[in-house]
């Protein structure tokens, strides 16, 4: 009989291990806080499946599937000005139903030199529950669609809604990803064990830094979201630079172009930006998902 108050279940990923436990290193450039914008591109089934919503769902949802839609045909065009007025790199977490309904905006991101990551086909539905052999289905075909159109195969992976089956790190390993974003537990990369015995690093990727939970959830001022970015980086930043023993750290940004390109909240991340884009020296690394994990782990094969 095994003992009703010993140690719970676990997942056998990785270990515990404090922040304050681990070995010292720096970024690339001397800087000890790295800090990347993750600007999800969705595309959402009109009519059916899941979706953020304004209001309550019609059987022909024009308001819902309109307002989402709007950051595809004019929030993100907002965001891809200010990124380049900033000069500012994207992590682009791409659903690969963008390549039949709208190609160019996933272009515009390839063209900039942006990375671009895998995040499903549709946001209209989630994986975590699906079979096996389904899901190993969908992380490959995403796969060979984005290396069909750019010539180069995606490293990294954001399921829709971060759905996640008990397989999903093994599946991703054994499909050739590189790094998952689904696991949000740490402000460092942490590699996690697979079960073939190959490695997959896990990037920290904000629950809380984050426009859906914050605006949509929490309902949130664009004004205060963007004081959240400050605050977030100022802290992390001091963090780092506390003295020569401070751990190098991550932060990230998730963004959706069909909230924060909404003008009145765009004016506000256009703020908070700036700020961060002031501290692009040896004190920031402003970057990418997969090049953190080149970083940590040496460039990929």
């Amino acid at each position: 009989m095994s003992e009703p108050y010993g140690a719970l279940p676990g997942h056998d990923r990785f270990d515990y291990s404090g922040i304050g436990e681990r070995m010292r290193f720096v970024w690339p450039g001397g800087a000890k806080l790295a800090f990347y914008i993750g600007f999800n591109i969705e595309h959402f089934a009109f009519g059916e499946g899941l979706g953020a919503t304004l209001a309550p769902s019609a059987p022909v949802d024009v308001l819902n599937y309109g307002w989402r839609e709007y950051g595809n045909r004019v929030g993100v065009w907002r965001c891809l000005d200010l990124f380049d007025d900033l000069s500012l790199p994207v992590g682009a977490l791409v659903n690969t139903a963008l390549y039949d309904h709208c190609p160019q905006v996933v272009m515009a991101f390839a063209e900039r030199g942006d990375e671009l990551i895998a995040h499903g086909h549709t946001n209209a539905e989630r994986q975590g529950g699906w079979p096996e052999a389904q899901e190993r289905a969908l992380l490959q075909q995403c796969r060979n669609r984005m290396t069909q159109a750019h010539g180069r195969a995606p490293q990294g992976w954001l399921s829709p809604w971060i759905s996640e089956s008990a397989h999903t790190p093994d599946l991703l390993r054994e499909t050739g990803y590189r790094y998952t974003l689904n696991w949000c537990h740490d402000d460092q990369p942490v590699p996690m064990r697979t079960r073939g015995g190959g490695t997959l690093w896990s990037v920290p990727y904000p629950q809380e830094l984050n426009d859906i939970p914050m605006i949509v959830a929490r309902q949130l001022d664009g004004k205060d979201f963007a004081q959240m970015i400050v605050d977030q980086f100022d802290e992390m930043l001091e963090q780092t630079q506390r003295n020569d023993d401070a751990p190098s750290l991550v932060m990230g940004l998730a963004l959706h172009p069909y909230l924060v390109g909404q003008p009145y909240r765009l004016r506000h991340l256009r703020r908070a930006l700036q700020h961060v884009a002031r501290h692009a020296d040896h004190e920031v690394w402003i970057t990418t998902p997969g090049a953190i994990v080149d970083a940590v782990a040496g460039p990929a094969a």
